[in-house]
């Protein structure tokens, strides 16, 4: 999620190796998880990869809250990066479900 990786730019230095690098993490592993998942060859195994790019939405949701919390994001980007997320996490379940009537 690029819009992770701009507002990340502006959090204090000394959190690089903190929450900055925290929430890029968690950002890069959703698609990495998304797209390693597609390229497995049942849909059990694809499953899995979608759940666990699931959980790091959920992981990037909390640290978030706790950017926000702390005063490096504003409510505004809070409820923006909310949108971005949760569509993704209605998107990512949308998958799952559909792998899941491949049965």
């Amino acid at each position: 999620m690029k819009s992770i990786y701009v507002l990340t730019q502006s959090f204090p230095t000394e959190e690089k190796f903190g929450l900055t690098n925290q929430m890029r993490r968690a950002a890069v592993a959703i698609p990495s998880n998304i797209s390693e998942g597609s390229g497995r060859q049942y849909p059990r195994d694809t499953i899995q990869f979608l759940v666990i790019a699931r959980g790091s939405l959920y992981e990037l949701e909390t640290q978030c809250y706790l950017a926000f919390d702390v005063g490096f994001i504003t409510n505004e980007q809070l409820q923006q990066i909310e949108k971005e997320i949760a569509s993704c996490i209605q998107l990512t379940q949308g998958f799952i479900r559909y792998y899941r009537s491949l049965g």
